[in-house]
């Protein structure tokens, strides 16, 4: 063979190039090849994808998944207020500590009231003498009466108090401590009943005129007054709760209607959520509420839906008599208006963790939503809950 023979026929047209080779295919498919490997299509085909999923989420969960973390638990605070003036003789409790219903919180110096009685008594005895009456008797039965009035005006209160606590959570307060508080609020009119009748008998024998006298009238009712003054030298818990702000000491000088410290009720407290309009339309009282408190970071409890707000502040209204404030802020967007719903807690492990204005993130599950919503909801509070480690 010659070397003419050997060499390749570069001129020849019929002759495939083994460079040009399927060349155009190669190079359609090296491209959508090359296109498929590109790490920035990839992702931002994912990112879009990811995007639309979370935007389809947030739109669908919003209306009958609602989450928030505009919240906070909320709950009874009684100042504890004195109804008469005088020295603080003693306070029995300190700052932050837990008391029982009954408790006695503070003591007034009571020897000013003790002598108002005294004064009231004598008072009453000399109007008793100068209408012929049995005074000893009145005294007697009048201070039957007034204590036995004091005590149904407490028994009352606290009778009222467990029926309010009972009729908005049944779960709070026990059918039997609501059985007790009627039974010893009837005790207390059988004893005004009798305490009555004896004063009525006692009365009967002033003689002509009698309890219709203007002098015995005002004696026996400023004996009633003075022994009340008396039995309010001491300031009492209403229920079972703590105390805080406590800035008194022996020797202060409780001025009447000036509060001495805060009471907060441990008998019931509540979470209190901020939810956008556009979430409330399919949230009614019953709804279940996943709650995660920033003070507990990792758990999750239970609560129920209780109520939800119609009402707000207007931001533009102005005073009577005034004009309208007419709000000039203007944008694409306008800030979404919020409501209050009203959430109880049902779960048992969240006693000592309910510290009034907490902070507080919840998920609720309403009834037009779908186990797919239900579980994404699920999942987020869940990692809501863990994020309150660093947050």
């Amino acid at each position: 063979m010659n070397d003419e023979e050997k060499k390749p026929h570069d001129g020849d047209p019929s002759r495939p190039d083994p460079d040009m080779d399927n060349g155009a295919p190669q190079t359609r498919a090296a491209q959508e090849q090359t296109g498929r490997d590109d790490p920035v299509r990839r992702y931002t085909r994912i990112v879009l994808v990811l995007a639309a999923f979370l935007f389809v989420w947030y739109v669908a969960a919003d209306r009958v998944a609602p989450w928030t973390d505009q919240a906070r638990v909320d709950g009874f605070v009684v100042p504890i207020t004195p109804k008469v003036s005088g020295k603080v003789k003693q306070v029995n409790v300190v700052q932050d500590q837990v008391v029982e219903a009954g408790e006695v919180l503070v003591e007034i110096e009571p020897r000013e009231y003790e002598l108002a009685v005294q004064r009231a008594e004598a008072a009453l005895e000399i109007a008793g003498q100068e209408t012929g009456a049995d005074t000893a008797s009145v005294s007697a039965a009048e201070a039957a009466l007034a204590e036995s009035r004091a005590k149904l005006l407490r028994t009352r209160q606290d009778l009222e108090r467990i029926e309010s606590i009972f009729a908005e959570d049944p779960g709070a307060v026990s059918a039997a401590s609501l059985d007790t508080a009627r039974a010893t609020r009837d005790s207390a009119l059988a004893r005004e009943a009798n305490a009555l009748a004896e004063l009525k008998r006692a009365n009967e024998q002033l003689g002509q005129g009698g309890e219709d006298n203007p002098r015995v009238r005002d004696a026996v009712a400023a004996l009633e007054q003075a022994r009340i003054d008396l039995a309010d030298t001491r300031l009492y818990a209403p229920t079972r709760g703590g105390i805080t702000n406590l800035e008194v000491e022996v020797g202060h000088y409780a001025g009447e209607g000036t509060p001495l410290m805060t009471f907060v009720s441990a008998s019931r407290s509540w979470v209190e959520a901020y939810l956008r309009e556009n979430s409330l339309a399919n949230i009614q009282a019953g709804d279940r509420v996943d709650i995660v408190l920033d003070v507990v970071p990792g758990k999750v409890f239970k609560g129920t839906v209780l109520s939800k707000g119609y009402a707000v502040q207007k931001p533009t209204s102005g005073e009577v008599g005034g004009l309208v404030r007419v709000q000039g802020d203007s944008g694409w967007l306008r800030d979404a208006q919020r409501f209050p719903v009203v959430i109880g807690f049902d779960d048992p492990r969240v006693a000592g963790y309910r510290y009034l204005g907490g902070q507080a993130d919840v998920q609720i599950y309403t009834q037009q939503s779908n186990v797919v919503l239900n579980a994404l909801g699920w999942l987020w509070i869940r990692l809501m809950s863990w994020l309150s480690y660093v947050y």
